[in-house]
């Protein structure tokens, strides 16, 4: 873990070779396992492929539909199961959450198939980038800083139209290791998408996602996708990691109030997302702007668990 300079256009994180785990750490699968996990990973990215000439045909609700299914089936092509805890609202909102691995895209679109907020490098990548613009990407361009109330205001344009977004405000992936909190980069949750969701009148959901491996029952950097990292580097631990459970925990929604503080409201959605406890203790909060202090919380209600139907496996 090396300390890392802020800056505010291009975030990076204190992770290294070092936040990985090590040789033997984490169980595998046999090799003959990994081949057909990178098979049938391929093939679902060539799916994508007919998904793509397929969404702009389908009404809304089958063309959302397409994409989870999509995304459902591509974890588990890659021998991912997850676990989702907590309930969705079923308005739009803007949904944000913390950033670990390329499989956090596929975890969220199996969960809720949103629009999601991403760099524009992805637009370029084979597939992936043709799926993500038909969905609706919002795409950014981090070396265009005054292009950015453009980007906030095409997000709320989205969610004044009924559509959720997702969006990963740390704006880079880091390991989120137990205890490393000296790698979480800098300057928390970026504010400015979260003025959309001000504009929009729309609550803010925040979701918590973690690895763990089933077999020690521990989480797992294994999926961590760092900066010093290669994608065919962290596909090849995927594949290979036994019993890989992606977790999504939904907090209860922010509803910010017309005259709320985005970086008060960035600054609840990231407490919810990091202290947030695993089984998902439930806080209500209606934000506006404060001096210094973060706005009060609504009282404690009991837990949310999960929903009979909202427990996914999705293992290989």
């Amino acid at each position: 873990m090396t300390a890392v300079p802020h800056d505010l256009w291009r975030p990076s994180s204190g992770c290294g070779d070092d936040c990985l785990p090590a040789a033997g750490e984490v169980p595998t699968v046999p090799v003959a396992r990994r081949v057909l996990r990178l098979v049938a990973a391929l093939g679902m990215l060539l799916a994508g492929v007919g998904v793509v000439l397929l969404l702009p045909v389908l009404p809304t609700r089958e063309r959302q539909a397409a994409v989870s299914g999509w995304a459902r089936a591509t974890a588990r092509a890659f021998g991912v199961r997850l676990v989702v805890r907590g309930r969705l609202p079923r308005r739009r909102a803007l949904l944000v959450a913390n950033h670990v691995s390329w499989l956090d895209i596929l975890a969220v679109l199996a969960v809720a198939p949103t629009r999601m907020v991403a760099k524009r490098e992805i637009r370029s990548w084979p597939v992936v980038g043709l799926l993500a613009a038909a969905a609706g990407t919002v795409f950014v361009d981090r070396n265009r800083p005054l292009a950015l109330p453009s980007t906030v205001g095409r997000v709320a344009d989205a969610l004044r139209a009924g559509r959720s977004v997702a969006v990963f405000p740390e704006g880079t992936t880091w390991c989120a290791g137990d205890g490393a909190t000296d790698c979480r980069p800098g300057g928390g949750f970026r504010p400015a998408t979260f003025q959309a969701a001000i504009d929009a009148g729309s609550p803010v959901v925040p979701l918590r996602l973690s690895y763990r491996c089933d077999v020690t029952g521990s989480t797992t950097t294994a999926a961590a996708f760092l900066g010093a990292d290669t994608l065919l580097r962290s596909v090849a631990r995927v594949v290979a990691a036994r019993e890989l459970v992606v977790s999504v925990t939904i907090a209860a929604a922010l509803h910010p109030a017309r005259d709320a503080d985005r970086r008060l409201l960035a600054r609840a959605a990231e407490s919810a997302v990091h202290l947030l406890p695993t089984a998902g203790a439930v806080t209500r909060a209606r934000l506006r702007p404060v001096p210094t202090v973060i706005p009060a919380v609504g009282p404690r209600v009991a837990p949310v668990m999960p929903h009979p139907g909202r427990e996914l496996d999705l293992a290989a």
